[in-house]
């Protein structure tokens, strides 16, 4: 069983090398599911001399007002042979023989962390007591509880020590060592006061009673020993410290223990009960006691480590890998993310994933409506029809057919469709640009760098602009295309000038009549319908050419080209991931580390039974 306790000690010096120590955190905490036992009274309630006596050596600060002002955790380890000595967790590998100066040391750390005030801190000071003396056992020692500042301390520090005192107290898993002197009243014991509140059936308090020996003569301590003035589901235990003058003398622990024995042995009221009181014996029920309550919670322990290990992974894995410190690493995590954003880019246009159907929207629907919208009845009225068409004789009206006329009123027509043509170009930009936005929210790995985040939305809308550019150049060179050069084959089926029933020697001028005119109107627009016909064909196919298909293949392209001209720094300042994050991942990583660990004691310990 011992080895169980031993496994408790080391998972709380990991718990406290990693900070872990019971505050509130939204990180998973191991601290709070290990038994522990925490000792708590008033001032000057004999509150150090029970621990001293327990470990039986002097290693504690003394003096007037509040000497403890941070949680000491104290393990007791027992070892054989000759020799005892003491570590502190934040002096590693330095053993103190010398208690003495353990006492120093506790108080200039407890300076250090708090200042030369008064001031208190919940970060626990972690002390291993290494003897042959002692038990196996894990005790917390928490600030004196109070009831008015003293001078150098702000007047909160009365609710200050009870919160942190309750803070510890108050989980489920915290054994209560409440410490009442007995040469005064029970019911205004801070300790039982306290306990009660967080333990009210008293299953996990015991109750040590201490000054019995400075009671007034003529009373005793039996009722309340035996459970008669204020009942606990463990008997009470009675101590007789040594006294002030003891300690002034430096009185051995040795023989003030032996003086203790002898007490309880000589008093008649206690000489019944003398067999289940003294500190050596409050030692051995202790170490029992937090044996039996650490087999009992090792699988809820078990429990709560493969939970919590899986919420790190899962967490470690959200916020991303660590970046490398080297030019080709940071390069390679760059090159990779911005991988994975094409492929989720590329997973929208071919609609893996929503936004790429947009694009075929434009060309089944916007693009042909807007043809329809055109108005080309205004281009061939019948005064524009004349108008044109006397304009392209010149001076000379024409023989057979005006052919000059019909090109420029063809041109002025097709020249319209630019618009719609120019709009199917920017519709199309703005859904891919939509889609990089989408992008870049999908792409896990850029919320972990703003910067590159930024950079690569840049990148991805500057090419799109570029592709946005060149596609409506080629798009409206196919508008241009057909107004210089039209479809002879279209013009060689019409029939004649001449209409049906008429002479072929009416009078040149009579071909500007209504009629005449009506027609010339009537084969423009039947050409021209079979231009927007051709061009809602072929505008779709070069601008699926020139955007779509190159923001598939060559979105980050200039962007690739770039990077591999960026120095060290360039790239650190594209990686500049939020301290925060970094912070929160080392905390992670380390927390998991001390869970796996956990685990594998735990398992060591389970193999070894």
């Amino acid at each position: 069983m011992e080895n169980l306790i031993s496994l408790v000690n080391k998972l709380q010096r990991a718990c406290t090398a990693l900070g872990d120590h019971g505050e509130e955190s939204a990180l998973p905490t191991l601290w709070d599911s290990l038994p522990a036992i925490a000792v708590v009274g008033g001032q000057s309630s004999g509150k150090s001399s029970v621990l001293e006596s327990v470990v039986g050596k002097d290693f504690l600060p003394r003096g007037s007002g509040i000497v403890t002002r941070r949680p000491l955790v104290l393990q007791l380890n027992r070892i054989d042979g000759p020799g005892e000595y003491a570590e502190f967790m934040h002096l590693k590998k330095k053993r103190f023989t010398d208690f003495a100066l353990v006492r120093k040391e506790i108080a200039d750390e407890t300076d250090r962390a708090t200042g030369r005030t008064k001031q208190i801190s919940t970060v626990p000071i972690y002390l291993s007591i290494y003897s042959p003396n002692v038990v196996n056992l894990t005790l917390i020692d928490l600030p004196g509880l109070t009831k008015v500042a003293v001078e150098g301390q702000p007047d909160s520090i009365v609710h200050d020590i009870e919160n942190m005192v309750r803070s510890f107290i108050e989980k489920p898993n915290c054994i209560i060592l409440a410490i009442s002197p007995a040469n005064q009243d029970l019911a205004t014991s801070d300790a039982i006061k306290i306990s009660r509140e967080v333990d009210p059936k008293g299953e996990r308090t015991f109750g040590v009673l201490t000054k019995i020996d400075l009671m007034d003569k003529g009373t005793d301590a039996v009722d309340i020993l035996e459970g008669r003035s204020y009942r606990l589901q463990y008997p009470w235990i009675g101590v007789v410290n040594r006294s002030q003058q003891d300690i002034n003398k430096n009185v051995d622990m040795i023989a003030a223990r032996i003086r203790e024995r002898e007490y309880f042995a000589s008093i008649p009221e206690y000489k019944q009960l003398a067999h289940r009181m003294g500190s050596e014996h409050l030692a051995k029920m202790l170490s029992k006691h937090l044996e039996s309550v650490i087999k009992s919670r090792i699988p809820g322990i078990q429990s709560l480590i493969t939970k919590a290990t899986a919420e790190l992974e899962t967490e470690l894995c959200r916020l991303g890998k660590p970046i490398a410190a080297d030019a080709g690493g940071k390069l390679y995590t760059i090159m990779e993310i911005c991988r994975m954003f094409d492929s989720i880019y590329k997973e929208h246009l071919d609609g893996v994933r929503s936004g790429g159907e947009k694009i075929y929207y434009v060309f089944d629907n916007q693009f042909p409506v807007a043809l329809k919208r055109l108005q080309f009845e205004k281009h061939l009225a019948m005064e524009n029809v004349k108008k044109l068409i006397t304009q392209a004789d010149g001076y000379q009206p024409h023989l057979i057919a005006p052919e000059q006329g019909y090109r420029r009123l063809i041109e002025s027509c097709l020249v319209s469709i630019k618009g719609p043509a120019e709009a199917a170009v920017d519709a199309v930009h703005a859904i891919l640009k939509e889609l990089v936005h989408r992008a870049i929210k999908e792409t896990h790995e850029l919320k972990q760098f703003p910067t590159l985040r930024v950079e690569v939305s840049s990148a991805a809308f500057k090419a799109l602009d570029r592709m946005r550019d060149e596609s409506k150049k080629n798009t409206l060179m196919l508008v241009d295309m057909e107004c210089s050069y039209l479809t002879v084959d279209f013009f060689r089926k019409l029939p004649q000038d001449v209409e049906k029933g008429g002479s072929p020697a009416q009078s040149i001028f009579d071909r500007y009549n209504d009629s005449y005119l009506r027609r010339i109107g009537t084969n423009v627009q039947a050409y021209v319908n079979m231009v927007c016909s051709t061009l809602r064909n072929s505008i779709p196919k070069s601008i699926v050419y020139c955007q779509v298909r190159k923001a598939k293949r060559s979105l980050l392209d200039h962007f690739f080209t770039e990077l591999g001209a960026r120095e060290t720094k360039q790239l650190s300042k594209l990686l500049d991931e939020d301290p925060d994050v970094m912070e929160r991942r080392a905390k992670l990583a380390q927390r998991l580390e001390l869970y796996r660990s956990a685990q594998a004691e735990i398992d060591a310990v389970a193999w070894a039974k």
